[in-house]
Protein backbone atom coordinates (compact mmCIF):
# COMPACT_ATOMS: atom_id res chain seq x y z
CA UNK A 1 0.00 0.00 0.00
CA UNK A 2 1.34 3.37 -1.05
CA UNK A 3 1.92 5.49 2.05
CA UNK A 4 -0.34 9.04 1.71
CA UNK A 5 1.86 12.60 2.92
CA UNK A 6 1.02 16.15 1.78
CA UNK A 7 3.11 17.02 -1.08
CA UNK A 8 5.32 19.31 1.23
CA UNK A 9 7.36 17.88 3.90
CA UNK A 10 7.85 19.74 7.01
CA UNK A 11 11.82 20.35 7.67
CA UNK A 12 12.67 20.68 11.84
CA UNK A 13 13.38 24.05 10.61
CA UNK A 14 9.90 24.79 9.40
CA UNK A 15 8.72 23.10 12.70
CA UNK A 16 10.83 25.41 14.86
CA UNK A 17 9.86 28.43 12.73
CA UNK A 18 6.18 27.77 13.41
CA UNK A 19 6.88 27.08 17.15
CA UNK A 20 9.21 30.25 17.49
CA UNK A 21 6.21 32.16 16.20
CA UNK A 22 3.74 30.89 18.27
CA UNK A 23 5.99 31.38 21.73
CA UNK A 24 6.18 34.83 20.74
CA UNK A 25 2.35 35.33 20.91
CA UNK A 26 2.12 33.94 24.60
CA UNK A 27 0.23 34.98 26.87
CA UNK A 28 -2.79 34.49 24.89
CA UNK A 29 -6.31 36.29 25.59
CA UNK A 30 -8.17 34.32 27.91
CA UNK A 31 -10.92 33.87 25.54
CA UNK A 32 -8.42 32.91 22.77
CA UNK A 33 -6.76 30.15 25.48
CA UNK A 34 -10.04 28.94 26.00
CA UNK A 35 -11.27 28.29 22.89
CA UNK A 36 -7.54 26.66 21.73
CA UNK A 37 -7.79 24.41 25.20
CA UNK A 38 -11.44 23.42 23.98
CA UNK A 39 -10.27 22.48 20.10
CA UNK A 40 -7.62 20.60 21.25
CA UNK A 41 -9.64 18.73 24.30
CA UNK A 42 -12.37 17.59 22.16
CA UNK A 43 -10.48 16.80 18.88
CA UNK A 44 -8.04 14.79 21.18
CA UNK A 45 -10.41 13.14 23.37
CA UNK A 46 -12.86 12.39 19.95
CA UNK A 47 -10.40 11.35 18.27
CA UNK A 48 -8.12 8.90 19.84
CA UNK A 49 -10.99 6.85 21.33
CA UNK A 50 -12.43 6.65 18.02
CA UNK A 51 -9.21 4.86 16.41
CA UNK A 52 -9.75 2.38 18.90
CA UNK A 53 -13.06 1.85 18.28
CA UNK A 54 -15.30 4.51 20.35
CA UNK A 55 -18.82 4.95 18.90
CA UNK A 56 -19.57 8.05 20.25
CA UNK A 57 -20.22 10.87 17.66
CA UNK A 58 -18.40 13.94 17.61
CA UNK A 59 -21.61 15.73 18.98
CA UNK A 60 -22.00 13.05 22.20
CA UNK A 61 -18.63 13.91 22.80
CA UNK A 62 -18.96 17.31 22.93
CA UNK A 63 -21.75 17.43 25.34
CA UNK A 64 -20.35 15.13 26.92
CA UNK A 65 -16.84 16.52 27.82
CA UNK A 66 -18.39 19.80 28.13
CA UNK A 67 -21.82 19.97 29.52
CA UNK A 68 -21.88 16.01 31.49
CA UNK A 69 -24.70 15.14 29.01
CA UNK A 70 -25.31 11.54 27.72
CA UNK A 71 -27.99 11.76 25.94
CA UNK A 72 -28.28 9.73 22.88
CA UNK A 73 -27.74 5.65 21.73
CA UNK A 74 -24.17 5.43 22.65
CA UNK A 75 -23.16 2.87 24.96
CA UNK A 76 -22.04 3.14 28.43
CA UNK A 77 -18.96 1.99 28.54
CA UNK A 78 -18.12 4.13 25.68
CA UNK A 79 -19.56 7.36 27.63
CA UNK A 80 -17.18 6.28 30.44
CA UNK A 81 -13.94 5.62 29.12
CA UNK A 82 -14.48 9.13 26.95
CA UNK A 83 -15.07 10.54 30.47
CA UNK A 84 -12.01 8.94 31.77
CA UNK A 85 -9.48 9.28 28.83
CA UNK A 86 -10.40 12.81 29.41
CA UNK A 87 -9.28 12.33 32.85
CA UNK A 88 -6.21 10.81 31.77
CA UNK A 89 -5.45 14.17 29.62
CA UNK A 90 -5.73 16.54 32.49
CA UNK A 91 -3.27 14.21 34.24
CA UNK A 92 -0.54 14.11 31.40
CA UNK A 93 -0.94 17.95 31.35
CA UNK A 94 -0.60 18.19 35.27
CA UNK A 95 2.61 15.60 35.10
CA UNK A 96 3.75 17.53 32.34
CA UNK A 97 3.88 21.03 33.85
CA UNK A 98 5.60 19.68 36.84
CA UNK A 99 9.06 19.91 35.38
CA UNK A 100 10.72 18.22 38.46
CA UNK A 101 8.67 14.87 38.12
CA UNK A 102 10.34 12.31 36.17
CA UNK A 103 7.89 9.92 34.53
CA UNK A 104 7.64 6.19 36.39
CA UNK A 105 6.55 2.54 35.40
CA UNK A 106 4.08 3.44 38.41
CA UNK A 107 2.66 6.30 36.07
CA UNK A 108 2.02 4.59 33.12
CA UNK A 109 0.17 2.03 34.82
CA UNK A 110 -1.79 4.38 36.73
CA UNK A 111 -2.66 5.77 33.51
CA UNK A 112 -3.76 2.56 31.99
CA UNK A 113 -6.18 2.35 35.25
CA UNK A 114 -7.61 5.78 34.94
CA UNK A 115 -8.36 5.61 31.15
CA UNK A 116 -9.98 1.61 31.06
CA UNK A 117 -11.86 2.67 34.31
CA UNK A 118 -12.16 -0.72 36.24
CA UNK A 119 -11.12 -4.27 35.74
CA UNK A 120 -13.97 -5.92 32.99
CA UNK A 121 -14.41 -9.05 30.43
CA UNK A 122 -14.06 -9.22 27.02
CA UNK A 123 -14.48 -12.30 24.60
CA UNK A 124 -12.37 -13.58 21.91
CA UNK A 125 -13.84 -13.22 19.23
CA UNK A 126 -11.56 -16.14 17.68
CA UNK A 127 -12.77 -19.18 19.89
CA UNK A 128 -15.48 -17.32 21.92
CA UNK A 129 -13.52 -17.83 25.48
CA UNK A 130 -13.69 -14.78 28.15
CA UNK A 131 -11.07 -13.68 29.86
CA UNK A 132 -10.45 -10.71 32.09
CA UNK A 133 -9.02 -7.41 31.67
CA UNK A 134 -7.33 -6.23 35.09
CA UNK A 135 -6.44 -2.31 34.81
CA UNK A 136 -3.07 -0.79 35.67
CA UNK A 137 -1.49 -4.54 35.76
CA UNK A 138 0.96 -5.33 32.71
CA UNK A 139 -0.70 -8.48 30.71
CA UNK A 140 -0.40 -11.85 31.69
CA UNK A 141 -1.24 -13.35 28.17
CA UNK A 142 0.22 -13.06 24.79
CA UNK A 143 -0.99 -10.39 22.80
CA UNK A 144 -0.69 -9.78 19.23
CA UNK A 145 -2.36 -8.45 15.78
CA UNK A 146 -3.13 -9.55 11.98
CA UNK A 147 -1.66 -8.08 9.79
CA UNK A 148 -3.19 -6.90 6.37
CA UNK A 149 -1.39 -9.29 5.08
CA UNK A 150 -2.84 -11.87 7.14
CA UNK A 151 0.38 -12.48 9.34
CA UNK A 152 0.27 -12.32 12.78
CA UNK A 153 2.33 -9.98 14.48
CA UNK A 154 4.01 -10.21 18.23
CA UNK A 155 4.66 -8.17 20.48
CA UNK A 156 6.60 -8.33 23.54
CA UNK A 157 6.05 -11.24 25.58
CA UNK A 158 4.25 -11.34 29.52
CA UNK A 159 7.92 -12.21 30.98
CA UNK A 160 9.84 -9.77 28.88
CA UNK A 161 7.40 -6.51 29.31
CA UNK A 162 8.78 -5.63 32.85
CA UNK A 163 12.43 -5.13 32.06
CA UNK A 164 11.77 -3.84 28.48
CA UNK A 165 9.11 -0.94 30.30
CA UNK A 166 11.78 -1.13 32.94
CA UNK A 167 14.18 -0.11 30.66
CA UNK A 168 11.65 2.31 28.52
CA UNK A 169 11.31 4.54 31.20
CA UNK A 170 15.00 4.47 31.90
CA UNK A 171 15.36 5.47 28.14
CA UNK A 172 12.68 8.63 28.52
CA UNK A 173 14.55 9.58 31.77
CA UNK A 174 18.31 10.07 30.15
CA UNK A 175 16.30 11.74 27.34
CA UNK A 176 14.99 14.06 28.95
CA UNK A 177 18.24 15.36 30.67
CA UNK A 178 20.13 14.82 27.31
CA UNK A 179 17.71 16.34 25.01
CA UNK A 180 19.46 14.97 22.02
CA UNK A 181 16.43 14.82 19.68
CA UNK A 182 14.02 17.39 19.14
CA UNK A 183 10.71 17.03 20.98
CA UNK A 184 9.03 15.75 17.89
CA UNK A 185 11.56 13.07 17.14
CA UNK A 186 11.46 12.11 20.99
CA UNK A 187 7.42 11.87 21.10
CA UNK A 188 7.87 9.46 17.89
CA UNK A 189 9.89 7.28 18.81
CA UNK A 190 8.81 7.25 22.17
CA UNK A 191 4.98 6.34 20.92
CA UNK A 192 6.72 3.70 18.28
CA UNK A 193 8.98 1.71 20.83
CA UNK A 194 5.70 1.56 23.63
CA UNK A 195 3.81 0.17 21.18
CA UNK A 196 6.42 -2.23 19.93
CA UNK A 197 6.07 -3.57 23.77
CA UNK A 198 2.40 -3.19 24.17
CA UNK A 199 2.51 -3.91 27.99
CA UNK A 200 -1.21 -3.24 28.97
CA UNK A 201 -3.78 -6.10 27.33
CA UNK A 202 -6.64 -2.96 26.67
CA UNK A 203 -5.30 0.60 26.21
CA UNK A 204 -2.16 0.63 24.61
CA UNK A 205 -2.67 2.96 21.70
CA UNK A 206 -4.47 5.50 23.46
CA UNK A 207 -1.45 5.60 26.29
CA UNK A 208 1.33 5.65 23.43
CA UNK A 209 -0.66 9.26 22.19
CA UNK A 210 -1.14 10.31 25.70
CA UNK A 211 2.68 9.68 26.11
CA UNK A 212 3.57 11.54 23.35
CA UNK A 213 1.42 14.21 24.22
CA UNK A 214 2.84 14.30 27.76
CA UNK A 215 6.63 15.00 25.80
CA UNK A 216 5.41 17.71 23.61
CA UNK A 217 3.88 19.41 26.59
CA UNK A 218 6.66 18.83 28.53
CA UNK A 219 8.76 21.24 26.05
CA UNK A 220 5.71 23.86 25.50
CA UNK A 221 4.25 22.08 22.47
CA UNK A 222 0.90 21.79 21.62
CA UNK A 223 -0.33 18.15 21.31
CA UNK A 224 -1.05 16.39 17.77
CA UNK A 225 -4.15 15.06 16.68
CA UNK A 226 -4.14 11.85 14.89
CA UNK A 227 -7.65 12.43 13.10
CA UNK A 228 -9.85 9.07 13.04
CA UNK A 229 -10.25 9.34 9.50
CA UNK A 230 -6.66 8.63 8.93
CA UNK A 231 -6.25 5.57 10.88
CA UNK A 232 -5.09 3.81 7.92
CA UNK A 233 -2.67 5.53 7.00
CA UNK A 234 -1.43 6.30 10.39
CA UNK A 235 -1.15 2.15 10.66
CA UNK A 236 0.82 1.86 7.65
CA UNK A 237 3.38 3.82 8.47
CA UNK A 238 3.87 2.56 11.52
CA UNK A 239 3.70 -1.08 9.62
CA UNK A 240 6.54 0.08 7.50
CA UNK A 241 8.28 1.26 10.58
CA UNK A 242 7.97 -2.45 11.83
CA UNK A 243 9.73 -3.70 8.79
CA UNK A 244 12.50 -1.61 8.58
CA UNK A 245 13.33 -1.86 12.62
CA UNK A 246 13.03 -5.81 12.54
CA UNK A 247 10.29 -7.59 13.54
CA UNK A 248 11.48 -8.84 16.85
CA UNK A 249 9.99 -7.18 20.02
CA UNK A 250 13.19 -6.45 21.50
CA UNK A 251 13.57 -4.77 17.87
CA UNK A 252 11.28 -2.47 18.93
CA UNK A 253 11.63 -1.75 21.75
CA UNK A 254 15.17 -0.20 21.00
CA UNK A 255 14.23 1.29 17.66
CA UNK A 256 16.53 4.02 16.34
CA UNK A 257 15.31 7.39 15.09
CA UNK A 258 16.61 6.90 11.59
CA UNK A 259 14.29 3.82 11.52
CA UNK A 260 11.15 5.14 12.12
CA UNK A 261 12.07 8.27 9.45
CA UNK A 262 8.55 7.61 8.09
CA UNK A 263 6.57 8.16 11.32
CA UNK A 264 8.61 10.86 12.73
CA UNK A 265 7.66 12.94 9.67
CA UNK A 266 3.89 12.05 9.56
CA UNK A 267 4.14 13.34 13.21
CA UNK A 268 5.65 16.55 12.00
CA UNK A 269 3.04 17.03 9.70
CA UNK A 270 0.60 16.20 12.59
CA UNK A 271 2.46 19.26 15.02
CA UNK A 272 2.63 21.57 12.12
CA UNK A 273 -1.19 21.51 11.74
CA UNK A 274 -1.48 21.98 15.25
CA UNK A 275 0.67 25.18 15.54
CA UNK A 276 -0.72 26.42 12.49
CA UNK A 277 -4.14 26.02 14.99
CA UNK A 278 -2.30 27.55 17.72
CA UNK A 279 -1.21 30.51 15.57
CA UNK A 280 -4.71 31.05 14.35
CA UNK A 281 -6.18 30.92 17.87
CA UNK A 282 -3.54 33.76 19.06
CA UNK A 283 -4.30 35.85 15.80
CA UNK A 284 -8.06 36.32 17.00
CA UNK A 285 -8.89 33.93 13.98
CA UNK A 286 -11.35 31.29 13.59
CA UNK A 287 -9.89 28.00 14.37
CA UNK A 288 -13.08 26.05 13.09
CA UNK A 289 -12.44 23.65 10.34
CA UNK A 290 -14.88 23.28 7.70
CA UNK A 291 -16.03 19.36 8.91
CA UNK A 292 -16.57 21.12 12.45
CA UNK A 293 -19.62 22.72 10.94
CA UNK A 294 -20.93 19.86 9.52
CA UNK A 295 -20.24 18.00 13.00
CA UNK A 296 -22.03 21.01 14.69
CA UNK A 297 -24.96 20.74 12.53
CA UNK A 298 -25.06 16.98 12.93
CA UNK A 299 -25.13 18.00 17.23
CA UNK A 300 -28.27 20.00 16.77
CA UNK A 301 -30.03 17.08 14.18
CA UNK A 302 -29.12 14.27 16.77
CA UNK A 303 -30.24 16.43 19.77
CA UNK A 304 -34.26 16.98 17.89
CA UNK A 305 -34.07 13.30 17.24
CA UNK A 306 -33.44 12.58 20.59
CA UNK A 307 -36.52 14.30 21.59
CA UNK A 308 -38.77 13.18 19.35
CA UNK A 309 -38.29 9.31 19.09
CA UNK A 310 -38.16 7.59 22.49
CA UNK A 311 -35.35 4.86 22.44
CA UNK A 312 -35.82 1.15 21.75
CA UNK A 313 -33.20 -1.41 22.76
CA UNK A 314 -30.42 -2.17 19.41
CA UNK A 315 -29.48 -5.74 19.26
CA UNK A 316 -26.18 -4.65 20.42
CA UNK A 317 -27.43 -2.97 23.68
CA UNK A 318 -28.63 -6.85 24.02
CA UNK A 319 -25.17 -8.30 23.47
CA UNK A 320 -23.58 -6.01 25.65
CA UNK A 321 -26.64 -7.14 28.20
CA UNK A 322 -25.27 -10.76 28.01
CA UNK A 323 -21.38 -9.70 28.09
CA UNK A 324 -21.30 -7.42 31.07
CA UNK A 325 -24.45 -8.77 33.10
CA UNK A 326 -25.86 -12.25 32.20
CA UNK A 327 -22.54 -13.98 31.57
CA UNK A 328 -20.50 -12.50 34.69
CA UNK A 329 -23.47 -13.51 36.76
CA UNK A 330 -24.08 -16.80 35.41
CA UNK A 331 -20.16 -17.98 35.84
CA UNK A 332 -20.03 -16.52 39.03
CA UNK A 333 -23.21 -18.18 40.33
CA UNK A 334 -21.79 -21.85 38.65
CA UNK A 335 -18.20 -21.03 40.84
CA UNK A 336 -20.12 -20.51 43.84
CA UNK A 337 -22.81 -23.49 43.69
CA UNK A 338 -19.81 -25.99 42.95
CA UNK A 339 -19.88 -27.28 46.39
CA UNK A 340 -23.54 -28.52 46.29
CA UNK A 341 -21.74 -31.47 43.33
CA UNK A 342 -20.63 -33.70 46.34
CA UNK A 343 -24.47 -34.17 47.41
CA UNK A 344 -25.66 -35.44 43.37
CA UNK A 345 -24.40 -37.59 40.53
CA UNK A 346 -25.69 -35.19 38.13
CA UNK A 347 -25.45 -31.80 37.48
CA UNK A 348 -26.34 -29.39 34.70
CA UNK A 349 -26.04 -25.93 33.53
CA UNK A 350 -27.47 -24.28 30.35
CA UNK A 351 -28.21 -21.28 28.87
CA UNK A 352 -32.02 -20.35 26.86
CA UNK A 353 -32.02 -17.48 24.43
CA UNK A 354 -35.56 -17.13 23.57
CA UNK A 355 -36.84 -14.55 20.75
CA UNK A 356 -40.23 -12.66 19.83
CA UNK A 357 -41.37 -15.58 17.72
CA UNK A 358 -44.29 -17.87 19.38
CA UNK A 359 -42.24 -21.17 17.88
CA UNK A 360 -39.18 -20.72 19.51
CA UNK A 361 -37.86 -23.34 21.48
CA UNK A 362 -35.05 -21.12 22.73
CA UNK A 363 -31.46 -21.30 21.66
CA UNK A 364 -28.87 -23.52 23.65
CA UNK A 365 -25.70 -20.23 24.15
CA UNK A 366 -22.72 -22.47 25.09
CA UNK A 367 -19.56 -21.39 24.87
CA UNK A 368 -18.63 -22.07 21.29
CA UNK A 369 -21.49 -20.25 20.23
CA UNK A 370 -21.03 -17.10 22.66
CA UNK A 371 -20.24 -15.27 19.31
CA UNK A 372 -22.46 -12.59 18.01
CA UNK A 373 -21.08 -13.31 14.21
CA UNK A 374 -22.35 -16.86 14.83
CA UNK A 375 -25.55 -16.36 11.73
CA UNK A 376 -28.49 -18.44 14.21
CA UNK A 377 -27.09 -16.29 17.58
CA UNK A 378 -27.39 -12.87 15.74
CA UNK A 379 -30.77 -14.23 14.62
CA UNK A 380 -31.79 -14.49 18.47
CA UNK A 381 -30.32 -11.43 19.57
CA UNK A 382 -31.92 -9.26 17.17
CA UNK A 383 -35.25 -10.04 18.60
CA UNK A 384 -34.39 -11.04 21.59
CA UNK A 385 -37.36 -11.80 24.36
CA UNK A 386 -35.16 -13.11 27.34
CA UNK A 387 -32.00 -15.20 28.19
CA UNK A 388 -32.30 -18.16 30.90
CA UNK A 389 -29.88 -20.23 32.82
CA UNK A 390 -30.95 -23.49 34.31
CA UNK A 391 -29.23 -25.66 36.71
CA UNK A 392 -30.05 -28.99 37.78
CA UNK A 393 -29.20 -31.23 40.33
CA UNK A 394 -30.23 -34.39 39.68
CA UNK A 395 -29.84 -37.66 41.14
CA UNK A 396 -29.07 -37.55 45.08
CA UNK A 397 -26.37 -39.49 46.49
CA UNK A 398 -28.31 -41.61 48.93
CA UNK A 399 -25.15 -41.40 51.86
CA UNK A 400 -26.82 -37.87 52.08
CA UNK A 401 -30.30 -37.77 50.99
CA UNK A 402 -32.46 -40.73 51.55
CA UNK A 403 -34.60 -39.88 48.58
CA UNK A 404 -32.80 -40.30 45.51
CA UNK A 405 -35.16 -39.35 43.01
CA UNK A 406 -34.85 -35.78 45.03
CA UNK A 407 -33.71 -33.32 42.59
CA UNK A 408 -33.58 -29.35 42.83
CA UNK A 409 -33.76 -26.88 39.64
CA UNK A 410 -33.89 -23.10 39.51
CA UNK A 411 -33.75 -20.11 36.91
CA UNK A 412 -31.92 -16.92 36.87
CA UNK A 413 -33.38 -14.96 34.02
CA UNK A 414 -32.95 -11.69 31.98
CA UNK A 415 -35.89 -10.22 30.07
CA UNK A 416 -35.81 -7.65 27.46
CA UNK A 417 -38.33 -4.72 27.32
CA UNK A 418 -38.56 -1.83 24.88
CA UNK A 419 -36.72 0.17 27.04
CA UNK A 420 -35.70 -1.32 30.11
CA UNK A 421 -34.37 -4.67 31.00
CA UNK A 422 -35.36 -7.24 33.83
CA UNK A 423 -32.98 -9.22 36.21
CA UNK A 424 -34.91 -12.08 37.59
CA UNK A 425 -34.17 -14.19 40.45
CA UNK A 426 -36.89 -15.92 42.35
CA UNK A 427 -39.54 -13.69 43.16
CA UNK A 428 -37.31 -10.41 42.99
CA UNK A 429 -37.07 -8.26 39.64
CA UNK A 430 -34.69 -5.93 39.64
CA UNK A 431 -35.23 -3.33 36.31
CA UNK A 432 -32.18 -1.50 34.76
CA UNK A 433 -31.69 1.06 31.77
CA UNK A 434 -29.68 -0.74 28.68
CA UNK A 435 -26.11 -0.10 28.76
CA UNK A 436 -26.50 0.22 32.72
CA UNK A 437 -25.65 -2.72 35.20
CA UNK A 438 -25.95 -4.56 38.36
CA UNK A 439 -23.46 -3.29 40.77
CA UNK A 440 -20.92 -5.35 42.89
CA UNK A 441 -23.34 -5.67 45.79
CA UNK A 442 -26.69 -6.41 43.85
CA UNK A 443 -24.61 -9.47 42.33
CA UNK A 444 -23.28 -10.64 45.51
CA UNK A 445 -27.07 -10.10 46.73
CA UNK A 446 -28.17 -12.40 43.82
CA UNK A 447 -25.38 -15.32 44.81
CA UNK A 448 -26.02 -15.21 48.20
CA UNK A 449 -29.92 -15.81 47.03
CA UNK A 450 -29.41 -19.02 45.34
CA UNK A 451 -26.82 -20.56 47.71
CA UNK A 452 -29.44 -19.84 50.13
CA UNK A 453 -32.38 -21.31 48.19
CA UNK A 454 -29.68 -24.50 47.15
CA UNK A 455 -28.75 -25.43 50.81
CA UNK A 456 -32.12 -24.58 52.08
CA UNK A 457 -33.76 -27.14 49.81
CA UNK A 458 -30.51 -29.64 50.73
CA UNK A 459 -31.04 -29.45 54.04
CA UNK A 460 -34.72 -30.34 53.85
CA UNK A 461 -34.26 -33.12 52.13
CA UNK A 462 -31.08 -34.67 54.21
CA UNK A 463 -30.60 -37.62 55.97
CA UNK A 464 -31.63 -36.38 59.66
Amino acid sequence: MELIYKNEVYQMDKIQSLFQEWQKMQPLKPVAQKSLDDKFRLEFNYNSNHIEGNTLTYGQTKLLLFFGETSGSGKLRDYEEMKAHNTGLYWIDVMAKDKDHQLTERDIRDLNKIILVEDYWKTNHKDGSRYKINVGVYKTRPNSVITATGEEFHYASPEETPAMMNDFVSWIFREMSEETMSPVEFASLLHYRYIRIHPFEDGNGRIARLLMTYVLKRFDYPMVIIKNEDKDNYLQILHQCDIRVGLTPSDGANAKLEDIAPFVEYMKQQLAWSLDVCIKAAKGENIEEEDDFAKQLELIRRTAVQKNNKPKFSPEEVWDVLEYCFFPITERLIKALKPADAFFSQIMYYNLLFKNDPESKGLHVNDVMRNYADRQTKDYVNYAKSMNFYYEFIGAKNEYIENINFRLKETFRIKFNADEYEVQYGDTIQKFDYQKYPTDSLVEEIIAWYKNSVLTAIERASKK
